[in-house]
């Protein structure tokens, strides 16, 4: 579920197997009263569709029949057409040059078709209110620094952004700690926090904290 209340949101869903794209829709029908569900086959759609509707998140395949090329000049034309639209790539691409090319083209999520329904609905939420969020599984190795750091299991999974909010949960710092640490809001801190829990197959916050403890994942 999005967060926002009685705002209206329109979310457009751009992916050229329809399959896909209803299945993507679904997930985030469960507000019809606030959220407008529209969709698109081709990048053309996806330009034709944003003129008119604006919408206020795209969720976007990189590989549309043309190539990965074809996305990532997408993702640049919605955002000329509706500056306010925020962007996450859902695709199966999953190589660091693409991974970093749509970030710097102005994506704020990107995930891999195979994210679980509701970290996928989560990721969409904090990217919604100003986060950035990469999937568990994406290939983040274009974005880090000459010599990463080692990371025990089970975070090894995780972003460096996510990795950094672990270790204030293991200090035992609270939301409001975090979200002025961070430069956030403390509602991107809580989904942040939804997504980190799912992606380490924890029940809560304190489990997170628990295991960050046992690996010596400290600030």
């Amino acid at each position: 579920m999005l967060q926002g209340g009685d705002t209206n949101r329109t979310i457009l869903v751009v992916d050229d197997h329809p399959v896909v794209r209803r299945g993507m829709l679904a997930m985030f029908a469960v507000e019809p009263e606030t959220t407008t569900l529209i969709e698109a086959g081709t990048a053309d759609d996806a330009r034709r569709l944003a003129t008119l509707d604006r919408p206020d998140i795209a969720i976007v395949d990189l590989i549309l029949g043309d190539g990965a090329e074809t996305g990532l000049d997408l993702i640049r034309d919605l955002l000329t057409i509706a500056p306010a639209c925020t962007v996450v790539v859902v695709t199966m691409a999953n190589d660091p040059q693409t991974v970093l090319a749509a970030l710097r083209a102005g994506a704020r999520g990107y995930l891999l078709k195979d994210t679980a329904p509701e970290m996928l609905v989560a990721a969409v939420q904090t990217a919604a209110v100003g986060g950035r969020v990469l999937g568990p599984k994406v290939d983040d190795s274009g974005l880090a620094g000459p010599e990463p750091r080692r990371v025990p299991a089970p975070f090894a999974g995780l972003t460096p952004r996510e990795l950094r909010l672990v270790t204030m949960l293991a200090d035992g710092r609270s939301n409001r700690e975090i979200a002025a640490a961070l430069v956030l809001s403390e509602k991107t801190v809580r989904n942040q926090i939804s997504i980190i829990i799912a992606k380490l197959g924890v029940a809560d916050r304190v489990q997170v904290a628990l295991l960050a403890n046992r690996a010596g994942l400290r600030g």
